[in-house]
């Protein structure tokens, strides 16, 4: 992922108005105390989002391990797994290098993954260029939403 997926500033954006009257508060009336219980719910309520992302990844992860297995029949399952987990955006050229599978093998192993709705194409390829996918199931829980 491009950006980092567990940050703090998500919390403090919605609860932007508590936010900006505990900041004022420091300068204006020593309100630290105020401001260190707000930072610190801050960190607890964050910490547990993301412990929740956390679990739902490892969650996703044991699934699409038999579900691919599945799909694929394939010797090269935790491998493509692993690669998609790592970085769940990436052009097909990318992922020949991070995986040492076969091009063949790999470009047949994608498409039966795009068949299957597991990754989906955001750009095809075309002549020297190369396609970009995307594992939006990992990317939703990430984002805390549905992106894709």
């Amino acid at each position: 992922l491009s950006q980092p997926m567990f940050y703090l500033s998500s919390y403090l954006q919605s609860n932007r108005d508590e936010y900006c009257v505990r900041l004022q508060n420091v300068s204006r009336k020593d309100g630290w105390n105020g401001w260190i219980a707000f930072f610190l719910k801050a960190i607890t309520a964050q910490a547990e989002n993301n412990s929740a992302k956390v679990k739902s990844i490892m969650g996703l992860y044991e699934s699409m391990k038999s579900r691919i297995q599945d799909i694929t029949h394939s010797q090269y399952t935790v491998q493509l797994l692993d690669a998609i987990f790592d970085r769940p955006i990436f052009e097909t050229t990318d992922f020949l290098k991070r995986t040492g599978i076969h091009k063949p093998t790999a470009m047949g192993l994608l498409r039966q993954l795009k068949v299957a709705n597991i990754l989906h194409e955001l750009r095809p390829g075309s002549g020297r260029c190369a396609a970009v996918l995307c594992f939006p199931e990992l990317l939703n829980i990430a984002e805390g939403r549905k992106i894709l």
